[in-house]
């Protein structure tokens, strides 16, 4: 017992406040590092890895040194395919820290103008659920989405339940492709985009699905889908896909994005101001 009591009071005699803070900081990346791995497909690569660090180890142990050579190898290819597989989620991340803040809005206009969004966007999407219209409607925050938007027809339009009924039209042109909202107005419609990587995705789920969750896996993007088949209304963000949402939560969560709290005090018009010019730039480049 009192070697016991001596181990602890030696191993605990220098800890401070700074040792405290460390392993705080260093538990909330590995928690965060090992729920990004869990919650994708790099799970299965983890599993491999850790079956070629056991028999490297094994191989060391029985001296079999041809066999403890090539895990070696192995072991840095797959963590080079690591990082690649991780690609999307780590670029998500690395946006997330550049952008500096946690939640975004969108709009700047007054409540008026917000409110009578949502309610187009959410009218709009009520009609196409009870008449089964296939529609996806992206709507950017900070992340750009120029170059989705260049694969469509830029509107700039204002967004009303009509402009949003023709576009998703059966028969009409751009029908099948995607409305990219930025800001307070319908920004290009018609758009393709990423089709998402994720194994795990059912199979009943078709390509607008798809690429509705794609675009959540590469940008800070909220997306509404309408399913063609069933009706059914989904809402992808951050490479989740939540199904089976009635009108009133959309109308919730749109009234979130535009009029948070945070909206006012968080968003500055610096990331705006730098949207505009960038595009500016790009428009000029394409003419020139």
């Amino acid at each position: 017992m009192q070697d016991f009591q001596e181990f602890f009071t030696n191993a605990f005699s220098g800890f401070g406040i700074t040792d405290a803070v460390d392993i705080i900081l260093v538990t909330f990346v590995v928690y965060y590092l090992l729920k990004l791995i869990l919650e994708t497909r790099a799970a299965q690569i983890i599993k491999g890895i850790l079956v070629l660090v056991g028999v490297t180890l094994l191989s060391e142990v029985l001296e079999l040194h041809t066999l403890n050579w090539m895990c070696k190898g192995a072991l840095t290819l797959g963590a080079v395919a690591l990082l690649i597989v991780l690609q999307p989620e780590l670029r998500r991340a690395l946006e997330f820290m550049g952008r500096g803040r946690i939640v975004s809005g969108l709009g700047q206009g007054d409540k008026e103008n917000s409110k009578r969004i949502v309610t187009a966007v959410t009218n709009a999407v009520a009609k196409f659920s009870s008449t089964r219209t296939g529609a996806l409607i992206v709507f950017e925050r900070q992340t750009m989405l120029e170059d989705y938007a260049e694969t469509g027809v830029i509107l700039n339009a204002r967004i009303t339940e009509q402009l949003l009924g023709n576009i998703f039209y059966e028969g009409a042109p751009l029908h099948d492709g995607a409305l990219i909202i930025s800001d307070v107005n319908a920004y290009a419609a018609g758009c393709v985009l990423p089709l998402s990587a994720n194994q795990s995705i059912s199979s009943d789920l078709g390509t607008r699905h798809r690429a509705g969750l794609g675009i959540t896996e590469n940008s800070d993007a909220l997306v509404l889908i309408v399913s063609e088949e069933t009706g059914i209304i989904s809402m992808a963000e951050d490479g989740r896909l939540e199904r089976y949402l009635d009108v009133k939560t959309v109308e919730k969560k749109l009234l979130e994005l535009y009029l948070s709290n945070s909206q006012t005090d968080r968003l500055s018009k610096v990331p705006l101001a730098g949207n505009i010019f960038s595009r500016i730039r790009k428009k000029e480049d394409r003419n020139a």
